[in-house]
């Protein structure tokens, strides 16, 4: 009789087995947090264009250990971690931003060449004791984001002491490009990568106030005088010399022009993401938002055993006394620019728009 009840012992084994093989891997994760009692069942997170989602953050133990939950590595290092419940949120909003960039980039850009070289890595920042590459997106949180780089390798103890200067400067942290081809590829295949956006309309934006309403005579030297020149009627002689007062609506008439006055003009402050951080050939580990800087930031270092005390700051320390580009200075500001235009400024950064979930910036564009 014993040998009875072994052989039915593993037959239902084998049919058990057989189930959790077949089982959806989204339905045996999302029973085994709604069987932990960490309050209510988690909910299917949302996202809406403008890149905001309705992930809540929770305390967990500090104890618990790492979780693998879909592709990303959770290491709970820190004191200030996510619930299991956030962890999914979080890496469920991951998994839907990756598959609607894998898509676009396989409907627009499905002949670009998929081959690594050193130009389609030259804005990841390496940081070796972590293993993180970071694409550098000007206007989307990235000085504070090299800062916390600057930390994590051990170049300096405290970010909040680091000048913009230092930040910006190409001394302490390396590109990917300037390692060997075996190295980069090393790096590509086994680092989280990460990159973080913002809607485009308001990174340009962005980068127009810092360029043109602030003293930045190279710009103002490079582009303002040009820009002035073809697209202002009866510029006067010292805005013709010096370059200084461009207008939005004519920084705008330079990105939808064709032939533009500036060769090479689409400096990487307002050139499109997908150009330069190249979602299409390099597979990104994480898609993080401007709009939720803090939580999924903290989501990014907590994944890779960041020490608990580091965090990507918030402050502002290049002309500080302006306020930050927000959606009614955006609204403001594209009020100066007619609807053709503004039409055609939305064509032009159309893929990003796409590739990375945000909503048309205005409802009277097609």
């Amino acid at each position: 009789m014993l040998w009875r009840r072994a052989l039915w012992f593993l037959l239902l084994f084998a049919v058990g087995g057989l189930v959790l093989f077949f089982k959806p891997l989204s339905e045996i994760i999302q029973q085994h947090y709604t069987s932990m009692e960490l309050g209510s069942a988690p909910q299917q997170p949302t996202e809406d264009r403008r890149g905001r989602s309705d992930q809540s953050r929770q305390k967990a133990s500090p104890d618990d250990p790492g979780q693998d939950i879909g592709s990303l590595r959770v290491s709970s290092t820190t004191t200030d971690s996510f619930s299991p419940e956030s962890w999914k949120k979080i890496s469920d909003i991951q998994e839907r931003r990756k598959q609607l960039v894998k898509e676009t980039c396989a409907k627009y850009k499905s002949s670009i060449s998929k081959e690594i070289t050193p130009l389609s890595v030259q804005q990841l920042f390496v940081e070796d004791k972590h293993k993180l590459l970071y694409c550098h997106v000007y206007k989307a949180g990235s000085s504070n984001w090299k800062r916390t780089l600057l930390v994590l390798a051990g170049k300096f103890s405290n970010i909040q002491n680091i000048k913009h200067e230092e930040a910006q400067s190409y001394s302490y942290l390396r590109t990917l490009n300037s390692f060997n081809h075996g190295e980069i590829m090393h790096r590509l295949k086994t680092y989280t990568k990460v990159i973080f956006v913002r809607e485009p309309f308001e990174r340009t934006l962005s980068a127009f106030r810092d360029k043109f309403n602030n003293p930045a005579p190279n710009y103002h030297r490079h582009y303002g005088i040009p820009l002035i020149s073809k697209y202002r009627d009866n510029p006067s002689q010292e805005a013709l010399k010096t370059g200084d007062g461009l207008m939005f609506k004519e920084f705008v008439k330079f990105l939808i022009d064709d032939n533009r006055p500036v060769p090479g003009g689409l400096d990487i402050h307002w050139n499109l993401v997908n150009n330069f951080c190249n979602p299409c050939v390099i597979d990104y580990d994480f898609f993080g938002k401007f709009e939720n800087m803090e939580e999924e930031s903290n989501f990014v270092l907590q994944m890779v055993g960041a020490p608990p005390n580091i965090k990507v700051p918030s402050f502002k320390d290049r002309n500080p006394s302006d306020k930050k580009t927000t959606s009614d200075i955006t609204e403001k500001y594209f009020s100066q620019v007619s609807l053709p235009d503004r039409q055609k400024l939305y064509d032009f950064y159309y893929l990003d728009y796409l590739m990375f979930n945000y909503s048309k910036p205005f409802n009277d564009l097609f």
